[in-house]
């Protein structure tokens, strides 16, 4: 499918307070065909999202490391993992350290996922997901673990009001660049 085609279909699927705001945009090479350009979403005229820029407005992570470190990060913690970590350790793990442990391990977990997501997504050809985001079913695209069927979800207007309410606890497990389009989105409810 040509950019243009591409383009008109996803923005068919914004959601009306957005149209006009979000804009997908794409450059090309003609006279190098083996490149295959760069792709962006720009909210408001500005490249909020770009894929191979590390001056995005959106924090890109580095390391690991400072997944584990950025204090922005929340990782909820529920009683049956706290008992899960008592269990293991026999009894023999002082209270206060066992939501140490539990948010340690979970935030190990989480680093890596987002790690992963992040270098497939700058690896990615934004065309290539957009068009799988056309041809699966929306609750797909919100659970996947992929940046952009995320982002293009969360512009959807076939994603409703509740849904995006109900989507905040999963969303702060997700790339800062998803929450930043989830906030935009829940600014327009």
């Amino acid at each position: 499918m040509s950019w243009s085609k591409l383009k008109q279909q996803l923005e068919s699927f914004l959601c009306p307070a957005l149209e006009g705001r979000v804009e997908y945009r794409a450059t090309g090479y003609r006279y190098l065909p083996d490149k295959a350009g760069l792709c962006y979403i720009a909210v408001d005229k500005k490249n909020v999202l770009n894929m191979r820029d590390a001056t995005t407005l959106i924090k890109w992570y580095q390391t690991e490391l400072e997944i584990k470190n950025d204090p922005a990060i929340e990782i909820p913690i529920s009683s049956e993992e706290i008992e899960a970590i008592r269990k293991e350790g026999k009894g023999a793990i002082p209270e206060e350290r066992l939501k140490i442990i539990v948010r340690g391990r979970k935030i190990s977990e989480h680093a890596k996922e987002i790690f992963l997501a992040q270098s497939s997504l700058s690896k990615s050809n934004f065309t290539v997901a957009a068009n799988k985001f056309l041809s699966i079913p929306i609750e797909e695209s919100i659970e996947s673990s992929d940046i952009l069927l995320n982002i293009l979800a969360l512009m959807d207007r076939r994603v409703g009001k509740k849904r995006i309410l109900n989507m905040s606890e999963k969303v702060k497990l997700k790339h800062p660049s998803v929450q930043y389009f989830y906030e935009l989105r829940r600014s327009t409810l």
